[in-house]
């Protein structure tokens, strides 16, 4: 299911002032953004996509409230609930930032200014590539890191899913609804996605798992057509012929988004904050999964809880 935009601002105008900018629009964001204007305050929201992870995960099944969901269709939810507070959104990408008296002016890619007396960072984290030969060049093509955007293009296809935890997991069974065969393609010998992904993928005839595999390289012509695998105790290298590959290893903490706003960040690379999501640098606090998420669970439910410290932490801070 698409998400349905509706509200949203963009290209070059006038700078925007408010006293919240919150930079990022997944759970984190949107959660945030909406404590903060039931706080009273005022709130523009940068983005440079609505829903962010959420919008591109699968089916949704551990929110509260819902027993199955599409991401898709909860991000539109969120963003729908929060816009009818009147919220102003744009769609940008934050590219520098700066501290003046009083306040943070934040530049995006559009060329428009963004001002604001506090700055909640939601920016989440970007898929982790593979890194092998063929990658690049057949992204768009064959190779894709998102499951729920491209799953239909492969009806009655063969496809990989690279990964072994619970994105991979959730993956590969949106995709066997509609692949007519479905490769798990783990590099250890036992998944670490949860066991309720594992009763699915094992119960499901579509789907094989196969153990102790990496990726070499990826094969084609003008589309992929297969991918080598080395098996990770043998050594052994085969080949198997398929039409897709879905990359779900993890993802890349914005180190170097972070380092824009001076922000400090752990040996990996995700933002520090404080209980209260309160950052090093005072006015400016993040929340979800560019803060590796809360005691390393990066789901939904506690991505917004990420978000509702930070607005009510930053209401703190700028009503004194």
């Amino acid at each position: 299911m698409a998400l349905r935009l509706r509200g949203l601002g963009a290209g070059r105008a006038e700078p925007v002032s408010a006293e919240v900018i919150v930079v990022g629009a997944g759970p984190a964001g949107l959660t945030a953004t909406l404590y903060a204007v039931r706080y009273g305050l005022d709130v523009a929201v940068v983005s440079k996509d609505i829903g962010g992870q959420m919008a591109k995960a699968g089916w949704i099944e551990n929110y509260p409230g819902f027993k199955r969901i599409s991401g898709p269709e909860l991000a539109n939810r969120m963003y729908e609930h929060v816009r009818s507070y009147g919220v102003r959104f744009f769609l940008d990408e934050i590219v520098a930032a700066e501290r003046k008296s009083g306040f943070f002016e934040l530049k995006g890619r559009s060329g428009r200014l963004y001002r604001g007396r506090a700055v909640i960072v939601a920016v989440g984290a970007r898929k982790r590539r593979l890194g092998v030969p063929g990658e690049e060049e057949f992204e768009g093509r064959g190779v894709s890191y998102c499951a729920v955007c491209d799953a239909p293009l492969f009806r009655g296809r063969r496809v990989a899913v690279i990964g072994g935890g619970d994105s991979a997991a959730s993956a590969a069974l949106l995709l066997a609804e509609h692949a007519s065969r479905v490769y798990l393609v783990h590099r250890r010998g036992e998944l670490r996605a949860q066991q309720y992904y594992q009763r699915q993928l094992a119960s499901n005839d579509r789907i094989e798992i196969l153990y102790n595999k990496v990726v070499e390289e990826i094969k084609g012509d003008s589309r992929v057509k297969g991918i080598v695998l080395r098996d990770t105790r043998s050594g052994e290298k085969s080949e198997l012929a398929v039409d897709g590959v879905f990359v779900e290893i993890g993802f890349e903490p914005p180190r170097e988004f972070a380092e824009k706003l001076g922000l400090e960040v752990d040996e990996k690379g995700y933002i520090k904050v404080k209980p209260d999501m309160s950052t090093n640098v005072p006015g400016i606090y993040a929340a979800g999964d560019c803060c590796g998420g809360l005691a390393g669970l990066r789901q939904v439910v506690t991505a917004a809880a990420m978000g509702a410290v930070a607005a009510t932490s930053a209401y703190r801070y700028l009503r004194g």
